[in-house]
Parts: structure tokens; sequence; C-alpha cells
């Protein structure tokens, strides 16, 4: 607010008419901006309702003489700011606003004044305004002085700009550009503090249109203002007043608009006095209504002036501006302005300034262009104005439909539909193909506006014209159906329909839901038809059909599409149980006359199998028992006929579907079903008893079929009534080398087996009421694992492939079981597999996954193979994931886990994620089991390396090299990213390593160092996890095994304990000296023999790690070189030249960290 006492009235003080007051914001007066926001939140009730009855009261006549009712306002001003009465609504607003428009005529430098320090406060100002009359603006010591500088000896910005008839000067703390201002600041305020600012200038403008807008004073000075701010370097300035320009400008539009109006109607009252009679004729009204026509062209005028003035004054300097927020709002505006007042601001002068901002760099800006077109496409009447923008910038709307911000995507996508309804030929078929592929696209809503495009432009067909109106209904839909198949089959963009119809599905839901036509379509004879649909075109419309009825019960989730709604609200999730019961009338009725019509066809059949899965079993007609009946005698004979295992497993889940509940229907289902199995079990039962195998193939093939069909409802259904366990287990062999059942026939064996025995444990609740019946179902797992275990080793890799996954899979089962069982009910009985078994499944792993090349250094095979590839590392994952599953749930010990983290390095693509997971899982059970595992692992690694080079041979498998088994153990110490909560995991890792290291070492004159001392350079990489505390503890740790022996770190045989030290040392000052050497390379010494010794007489310690010899072995290590062929368990690299003694390493470990305790060796 602007003191009264500092914002006195100017007065003539010179020759040169010019004087100057001073307006101060105080830090008193404005004081913390957002202390006082929670304030005047708190009063603002009570006080805007106490000024409203004032103003009330002074609005009212008879209120006293016109120097009291001026002095009411004045303090009226004083009382509630401008600024202030932005909090305060838009009926408070007008109000005031009257109140200082009636001071303004009363006083209009004051009011002006007043004005100014509302927009100053609005940019978050706390400074001091200044304010000095100038008479003549074109004077150039005046401009001169218009600058915006920084001062450097009082720490102050100021910036002096001419808002005539004054020469303001602002001035404010240096850090005020870096503070929020009202419109930036975060939450609902900043939202709101925008809304309440804009309508202070709509409300402005308005309540000024037929008073003071016209005076030329009010505008020149504003404009002025806003132009000057809006130009400043400080973000607030800038910001707020092209936000207040730019809404100026679009209140003076209605201003326009309004004055057309009013030019319009005194025209038109014009012509109809002009019309009259010469007796009706009244010169004088003519007169008065052209003068008035005239006035409003001024005024016109005027405004259309004051709106270039402000677009070149703010607009064109601020459309490019740094800030996306300030070029966001520009373009919203113009878009705006183009729109309501499109006679001044709809040519290309303005629209080219749309076309460039869709070019910007940030979204947001892109998206408001976006929006302001389709506003604009929107508007018939605006349409042939935009013809050359829309040649010009219309591959630039088509390739934003593939902008990486998805909302820009979708609305772009919009206006390109616009464009296609209302505009004719714009769109060439070449920009229609690349656009239709987007009904397939990832995003939702992008795919279902893509989808609106897809249908409108889809023909709808002819009716002929002696065809009645069903019948024209119908070959409309043919035709848009065959539109829509073709279009489907000839993108070969994706292999599911499902996709397609969810993007028509919002647009076309009419169409796909009309499923009383499209089931009449499938039913008719192609000969009966005058369009006639093709064979591929019917199983293409059957593949509609499931997909539309899926869409229906399930809603729009589908897997690989996002942008969907994760929560139904009450109205959708109606419309699913109405059309959910809607298809259940209709296709229960209908399916099995196309179940017949269909029957050769395996897809086509199994496509319509899986519409009873979406069946209400609530509904009425899902009771109907002739209905139900049908549909199972279609079903019986359809298998009967197909073995496919598409149709036998839909067949299977559609079945368990009917035969939930307890309705009549589902009574059938069961019937039906228990007949089937029966048969199938009595034909099983009855090739078994004769020596099917050494027959012909026919009938091996006939058993064959006949397993494969218990297996795909042995998947979905219980049939352990039947106990084909002990039916088929005499098909497994005993020895897998005498002869033995086909591998086609063990296959569906071993799964059907597997399903038996996984039943048996889910229903363990149930059937297990005596310990008889327990120990007969460990029995069956025992029996069914050893039988699975001799197939291991069978010929075919199919066979043993199964029988792997069949003995996980039950293993897993079992122990989870276990895990949920209730103590206190009895349950199954524990079984632990042999350790034979174990071993077995480890190297059954070990020789069919990590085999053949890596995935990291092979480019892979020819195209031709890619797909064979990619099957076969499926198969190898599936394998990988049921030996983990066995380790994480305590099948397996975690130690049988360490040769399979052998192989992390050279299938981390391949099999990456599966060892993260196994890891992170088997920590969550136990980490210091987990951490023995990962040391285990190295240490195999480690010793087989050794034995491998002692033996001399060449490369062998199973072996790696020493870089490799150094970048495993990094590998594994950057999973340990938590120190404090794994420092007891690092802590036993070195103290595990330097153990390995000395164990059992006995120093002699052919034995002068350990075997496994270059471990010590692996386990180096674990010394960047240990706590400052902690590297004190294992360097004593490690003194202590090294007190014993003779240890000379000059010797290169002790140099893998000198890297340990350095890198030990190297992390507690918080360098990796470590990680940048190469593990490869050996140091060479220089006048060094391998076997020289130091006396020791005299010495203060056996160990000789005297500072100075320290000092001297730096120096001379300063030099390393490579050699051709290092050996790998020589040193890998240059140790630090660190002062290596033991007294220095643990006084350095006492900085510091004295609150972590430490932990015992």
């Amino acid at each position: 607010m602007i003191p009264e006492a500092a914002a006195a009235r100017s007065r003539t003080c010179d020759d040169e008419g010019r004087s100057s007051g001073a307006v101060h914001h105080s830090e008193e007066d404005s004081g913390n901006e957002n202390r006082q926001k929670r304030e005047r939140r708190r009063k603002r009730a009570h006080k805007g309702s106490e000024n409203v009855k004032r103003k009330r009261a002074k609005s009212s006549p008879g209120t006293g003489s016109q120097s009291r009712g001026s002095q009411l306002k004045h303090r009226h001003v004083e009382a509630v700011t401008l600024f202030e009465v932005v909090t305060m609504g838009r009926s408070a607003m007008q109000v005031v606003i009257d109140d200082w428009i009636q001071a303004y005529l009363t006083d209009r430098d004051f009011s002006l004044l007043n004005l100014i320090s509302f927009f100053i406060q609005c940019s978050g100002c706390k400074g001091v305004v200044t304010a000095e009359m100038c008479q003549n603006k074109e004077d150039s010591d005046v401009m001169s002085k218009m600058v915006e500088d920084l001062d450097d000896v009082s720490g102050l910005q100021y910036k002096k700009f001419l808002a005539f008839p004054w020469i303001l000067t602002v001035t404010w703390p240096m850090d005020t550009d870096g503070m929020e201002y009202p419109l930036i600041q975060s939450g609902p305020y900043g939202r709101w503090f925008h809304s309440e600012f804009c309508d202070f200038i709509s409300v402005l403008v308005s309540q000024c249109q037929h008073s003071v807008l016209f005076d030329s004073y009010l505008m020149n000075t504003l404009i002025s203002l806003l132009t000057e701010l809006s130009n400043s370097y400080v973000r607030a300035f800038r910001h707020t007043c092209t936000l207040a320009g730019v809404k100026l400008l679009s209140s003076l539009v209605g201003v326009a608009q309004s004055l057309s109006v009013s030019m319009e109607n005194s025209q038109k009252l014009y012509e109809v006095q002009k019309t009259k009679t010469t007796r009706q004729k009244s010169p004088l009204q003519l007169e008065r209504i052209q003068k008035k026509i005239t006035e409003l062209q001024e005024k016109r005028a005027e405004i259309e002036s004051i709106m270039d003035i402000i677009f070149k004054g703010v607009f064109l300097k601020r459309y490019r501006d740094v800030l996306p927020e300030i070029r966001s709002i520009c373009v919203e505006e113009l878009g705006l302005w183009m729109k309501l007042y499109s006679s001044a601001f709809l040519n290309d002068s303005y629209l080219k300034y749309m076309g460039w901002m869709m070019f910007d760099k940030i979204p947001d800006v892109r998206l408001k262009c976006v929006l302001a077109l389709q506003g604009l496409y929107g508007d018939p009447l605006l349409l042939p104005k935009l013809d050359l923008f829309t040649s010009r910038f219309k591959d630039r709307m088509i390739s934003m439909t593939l902008d990486r911000d998805s909302e820009v995507g979708v609305q772009t996508m919009k206006l390109l539909v616009l464009i296609s309804r209302t505009c004719d030929d714009v769109l060439s078929p070449g920009d229609y193909k690349q656009l239709l592929q987007f009904v397939f696209s990832s995003q939702r809503p992008l795919a279902a506006t893509a989808g609106e495009l897809l249908l409108l432009n889809t023909p709808g067909g002819e009716a002929l014209e002696e065809s009645n109106e069903e019948e024209a209904h119908t070959q409309q839909t043919v035709a848009r159906l065959k539109a829509l198949l073709h279009f489907y089959q000839e993108s070969e963009l994706h292999t599911h329909v499902v996709y397609l119809v969810d993007s028509l599905w919002d647009c076309g839901a009419a169409l796909l839901k009309d499923w009383p036509t499209l089931t009449s379509i499938l039913l008719q004879e192609s000969s009966s038809q005058r369009s006639g649909l093709t064979q591929a075109e019917q199983a293409g419309l059957v593949e509609v059909l499931v997909a539309s009825v899926r869409q229906a019960t399930e809603g729009p989730a589908l897997a690989g599409r996002s942008g969907v709604k994760k929560v139904l609200s009450v109205r959708d999730k109606k419309t699913l149980t109405d059309d959910c019961a809607t298809l259940t009338e209709h296709l229960l009725m209908v399916l099995p006359k196309l179940l017949s019509k269909f029957s050769g066809s395996g897809d086509v059949v199994a496509s319509l199998l899986k519409i009873p899965q979406y069946f209400h079993s609530e509904c009425p007609q899902a009771e109907n028992v002739q209905a139900v009946s049908s549909l199972m005698e279609e079903m019986d004979s359809i298998l009967q006929r197909h073995s496919g295992p598409a149709v036998l497993e839909t067949a299977a889940r559609t079945l368990l579907s009917l035969c939930g509940g307890q309705s009549a229907g589902s009574s059938i289902a069961q019937a039906a079903r228990d007949t089937l199995v029966q048969r199938w079990v009595d034909q099983l039962t009855a090739r078994l008893q004769e020596d099917i195998f050494s027959a012909d193939e026919e009938k091996t093939e006939e058993t064959v079929v006949v397993l494969k069909k218990l297996r795909a409802f042995h998947n979905c259904h219980d049939l352990s009534q039947w106990n084909l366990l002990e039916l088929l287990s005499p098909l497994l062999p005993v020895d897998v080398s005498r002869g033995a059942a086909p591998p086609e026939v063990l296959l569906e064996v071993l799964q059907c087996l597997s399903f038996s025995v996984l039943w048996s444990l889910s229903r363990s609740s149930e059937t297990l009421t005596t310990r008889d019946k327990a120990v007969a179902q460990r029995s069956q797992l025992r029996l069914f694992c050893e039988r699975g275990h001799r197939c291991l080793s069978h010929a075919d890799r199919r066979v043993r492939h199964q029988a792997f996954l069949g003995v996980c899979d039950v293993l897993t089962a079992h122990s989870y079981q276990l895990h949920v069982w209730d103590p206190s009910s009895f349950g199954p009985l524990l079984y632990i597999p042999s350790p034979k078994l174990q071993r077995a499944l480890l190297a059954f792993v070990l020789l069919h996954v990590f085999v053949g090349p890596d995935s990291d250094g092979q480019a892979g095979a020819a195209e031709s193979d890619e797909e064979e590839r990619l099957e076969d590392c499926h198969r190898r994952r599936a394998l990988l994931a049921a030996y983990c599953k066995l380790v994480v749930h305590g099948v397996l010990e975690m130690s049988m886990a360490a040769e399979v983290f052998m192989y992390y390095v050279k299938y981390c693509n391949a099999f990456g994620d599966i060892l993260k997971e196994l890891l992170n899982r088997t920590r969550q059970t136990d980490k210091m089991e987990s951490t023995r595992m990962l040391l285990l692992c190295l240490q195999q690694l480690f010793t087989r390396l050794r034995r491998g080079q002692e033996s001399g041979g060449g490369a062998q498998p199973g072996i790696q090299t020493f870089t490799s088994i150094k970048e495993l153990a990094r590998r594994f110490a950057l999973t340990f990213g938590d120190h404090v909560k794994f420092r007891e995991c690092v802590v036993m890792i070195h103290r595990n390593g330097i153990e390995f290291v000395f164990q059992e070492f006995s120093q002699s004159p052919d034995a002068p160092t350990p075997p496994h001392l270059s471990y010590l350079t692996i386990l180096s990489e674990f010394s960047s996890k240990l706590l400052k505390p902690d590297k004190k503890t294992v360097l004593s740790y490690l003194q202590k095994h090294t007190a014993e022996h003779v240890v000379d770190l000059r010797e290169d045989s002790w140099q893998p304990l000198a890297y340990y030290r350095a890198s030990m040392l190297a992390a507690a000052e918080g360098e990796d000296a470590v990680s940048h050497v190469s593990s490869d390379r050996k140091l060479y010494l220089p006048n060094r023999s391998p076997n020289s010794k130091q006396k020791v007489e005299g010495s203060k310690s056996p160990c000789l790690f005297s500072p100075a010899d320290s000092r001297a072995r730096a120096q001379r290590l300063s030099h390393p070189e490579k050699t051709a062929d290092a050996d790998p368990f020589s040193v890998p690299a240059d140790p630090p030249a660190t002062n290596l003694t033991v007294a220095a390493s643990i006084s350095g470990g006492n900085e510091g960290d004295d609150d972590i305790v430490e932990i015992e060796m």
C-alpha cells in the first residue's frame, strides 16, 4: 500500500513544471508477504463483510456532503488496498474498483499511484518505489535515465523507467530474484492467485469501459508501466507484468467485441429508420444514430490501437522469453484473441507465431499451441482463414503425434481428427496411413483418438432401395466391419485384435457391442449375402467378436497399454454388469450354432470357446438348462475332433468357468466334464493293457492324444478321483538305458504326474485327515522325484527339461505348503530331497543353462535363427528360475547357489535379472548366509584357477581368469550399497578372506608365502565398503595373522598383502586407489632378489613394517612396468605410495566416527 502522506499530490516546484515525490514500500509496512497472507485469510470474511457494508453506506444517496464522501473513500482505500482486495473474491473486487474509479475521477494521480503499487506488490517486490513527475516524455535527458542496474556498494538493484507522467524508480534487495513471488508459489495458493489476479484485470477493464477507459491517461500510464516491467531482467516483474499485459489485451478484446455488437445494432436501427416513410422519418433521430455509430467506430479504433500497442510492446518481446511459463501465457492468449476477435487477429501475420511456437522445446508451450488451434479449427466460420496455415504447418502437426510428451501427442491427434472432420482433402492417403498406425500405440488415450480417426474414415456403405431398415443396418455394419478387417489385415503391425478393439471402444462401442448383428453375419452363408465375407474375414470377425466380449466384461485393462483408469467409477461398473448380462443372454443361445458352423477350423473354434469364460453366472439366462446342454454337446464333439493345444487349453478353462457355482447350468457342466474325463481314462486304461509302444505308430499317436487331453484338463481341474498318479507312474522308466515309452508319451506323462502331485498338495487341508494319508502323500512325492531324477539323463532334451521343471515345481509347492500350514492341525510331512538329487539338479542347471556363447560377447545368430535363439534363451531362463526358487524357498541350501553365481558376469545380459532377484531374496531370508554363499563362490573359483595353473594345463571349462574373478568380486561389492545395513556382512567377508589366506600356513624356505596370498587382491574390492572403525579392526586382525611370519613387503611374493593393505588405507582416506588398476599387471622391482631376506637381529619386530622401508619401497615402486605374460597370482597393480606401517594404519582409523561401535572379530 502507498501511504497517503508519501504519495501526496504532485505540485509544480520549478520552471520546467517537474516535481517529485517519494513513494516508499518500507519493510515495516510491507512485511513478510507470506505471514500477512495467512493473517488476511483468517480475517477475510469479517473484513470483507465490513468493507461491503461500508461501501454500500457510502454509495447510497443522502449520506452527507461531497467532501465527506470523498474523505470516506480515501479512508477506505487506506483500509483495503487493491492488492488486498484480490483475496476477497470477484464481488468485492467490483465494489472496490468502483470506489477506485470514483477516486480516480476526483484525483487521478493519487489513484494511478495506487494502481502502480498494486502491480509492483503482485510481483512480490518488497522494495521502495519513487515517483517523479515528467511532462515531456520525448526529452532525451529523460530517456537516458531509463536504466536497470545493480548497485554493488549498497547491495540493491534498481530500475528506473517512464510510466508517463511519472518517472518511476523501483529499488529492491539483490536476492529478490531468487525468491518465490505469488505467481510461482507452490500449492493451491499459486493457482488461486493466478486466477484472482486475472479476474482483477478483467473486472478493472469491464468497470472502466463506460467511463475512464477512453480518457487517454489511464491506459497510457498502464501500458507504459506493464511494457517497461515486462522487459525487466527480474523474473518476477517480467512474468507478472507479461501476464497482466496479455490479460489486459484479452479484456480489451471483450470491449472491442461489445463495441462491434453495438455498432451492428445501431447500423440495423439506422437502416430501419431509413426505410421508413417521409412522414415517419425523424431526421433528428437519424442524426443521433449516425453520431452514435461514429462515436462507436472511434472508440473501437482507439481500442484496436491500444491492442496493437500492447501486442507490439509485450507479446512481440516476450513470446520468445527464456522462461517457458511466459511463452505459454503468450501462446495461450494469442489463440484466445484469434478466436474471439478474428477480424483483427486471425490472419497470417499473427498465425505465423502460432506455427513457430509449435517447434518450442518445452512440451507445455507446444500443448498450448495445439489447444489454441483446436479452438480455431472447431469453428467452421474461421476455416477459410486457416488454409495457408494448414498447408504450411500440416507436416509439423502430423509429426507432433510422435511427441515425447504423451499429452501433446494425444491433443495433436485430436486436432488432426478435427481437421479431418471439418476440412476435406487436407490429409492425404499417406497421412492417414501414418496416423492410423497409432491405433496400436501403447498409450491408450493416443490409441483411442487414432481409433476415432479410423472410424471416421471407415465407409458405412449404401443400402439398397428395396431393402428394409434391418437389412440396411446389416449391410452398413458389414461394410464397416469389412473396412476395419481390411485395415487390420493390411497393417500387419500387430497380431492381437484386442488392441484394435480397445482403440475403437470409446467411439465405436455401439458397433462393437451389436452382438446380434455380428452373430447374424457370421451365421449367414456367403451365398445368401449380397456382400459375403471370405473365410479369412470370417476368422477375423470371430476375433473381433471375442475381443468385444472381453472388453465389455473386463474393461480396457490390457497388458502393455498404459493410460487406463485404475479405479472404475460406479457408472462404469454398472455398464460392465449390464453388458455382461446382455451378452450372456444372447451368446449362450447362439454360441452352439457358431461352434457347429466353424467346427472344422481349430483356430476359430479356439477363439469361440473363450466366450463362455465371460458369461455372467448370475444372469437368469445362464440357468437355461437346454442351452447349456446344447453347448456341452458341441464342446464334446469338438474335443473328439481336435487335439491341438489351443483348443484343449481353452476348452479346459471354459469348463472350469462353467463348472463354478451351484446353479443348474454348473451341474450340467460338471457332469459333462466328468463324462469326458472318464471316457479318456477308460481309453487310456484299455490301451495300457496292450503292448501299444511296440505296435504301429497310429496307436501310439492315439495314446498321445488321450494323454494331451488329460494333461490339458488336469492343469485346470482336480482329477484326483481318477487316481492318474497310480495309472501313469508305471510309464516312467526305472532304468533309462532299457526300453521305455516314446519321448512324446513321457513328456505328457511327466506333466500329468506333476499336476497330480500339485493338486494333492494344494488340497492337503481337505484330504489329510490321518497320518496314513500324509505318509501316502509323501510316498507319492518321493516316487515322483525319484522317477523324475532318472529322467534327467534321458536322451530326449524335451523329456529332460520337463522332468527338471516338474521336480522343481513339486518341491517348491511342498516347501510352500510347509510354510503356510497351521501347526495346530494335521498337515503334510516333511520331505527332504536326497543329496544325490540335489547334486543332480545343480549339475543339470550347469549343463543346460550356462552353455553356448555368452550373451555379452557374441553378436548373435543370423536373422533366420533369431527366433530360435530367443526361444532357447527363454527355455534356459525358465530352467534357471525354477532352480532359484528351490533356493529361495529353502528346499536347497544357499551354498548350492554358489556355483550359479560363478557365471554372473559372463551371462549378465541373459540371466542377470534372475540372479539379482535371487541375491535379494536370499538376503531377506538370511543376509549372513547369503554373504557366505558369495564368499564360497569366489573362493571356489580362486581354488580352481590355482589348481589349473599348478597342473600346467591349458584352458579348461569352469576355470575363469584372475581378471574375471576380480570383476565378479567388484560386482558383488556393488550390491552392498548400505554400509550400515551390511556392516557385519562386509566385516565377515574380510575376516573369512584373511582366514582363507593364512589358514594352516607354516612358513618355510620352500613356502615363504601362503599359497592363497593372491586372494587378498580379490578381497581388496570390498575394502571401500568398510566403515572407518571396522578398517582398524580388520587391519588389527590382519596383523594378528601376519605377526607369526617373516613378511617383507619389498618382495614380489608379498605384493598382494601390500596391495590389500594399501586398498584399506586408500579407502580410509576417501580414495579409490585400486579401482583404476588392471589386475593383469606385475610390478617390476629392480635389484631385488625373490629370496632375499632382511636380517632380523636387533629389529623390533619380525614383521618388517618400518616407515623408512615403506617410504623407500614407495620410491622404488613409482615406475611400474607391464610384462608380456603376467602371473595371475602376482600383484595386479601398483600399490599406492602410502606409509604401510601397521601403527600408521591403526592410528588412521581413530579419526572420527567415535559414535560407531566396533565389531569384534
